[in-house]
């Protein structure tokens, strides 16, 4: 199934690289536009704390918050041992 695609081109090339590397969009929410959410979802993955991720509709600064959610999934505990283990 095909979500709707979001208004920022720079915020939508970010949410499709986010679903390239295994994270889930769920559209809709109170304030954000949606949230992306991590596939292993860890606790020991720096608590758990980057594992859901906002995605706002109209931020300030549209390049900075695409920025951001690659920054997130590219800092990643969890999927940089898991590409490491695949490395050796």
């Amino acid at each position: 199934m095909s979500r709707k695609k979001h208004p920022k081109l720079e915020i939508e090339a970010a949410l499709k690289y986010a679903e390239q590397n295994g994270w889930r969009i769920e559209v809709g929410g109170s304030h954000a536009w949606g949230k992306i959410y991590c596939p292993y979802n860890n606790n020991d993955c720096r608590c758990g704390e980057f594992c859901i991720v906002s995605v706002w509709s109209t931020p300030k600064n549209t390049g900075n918050h695409a920025k951001q959610i690659r920054r997130v999934i590219d800092n990643c505990t969890v999927h940089h041992q898991a590409q490491e283990e695949e490395e050796n």
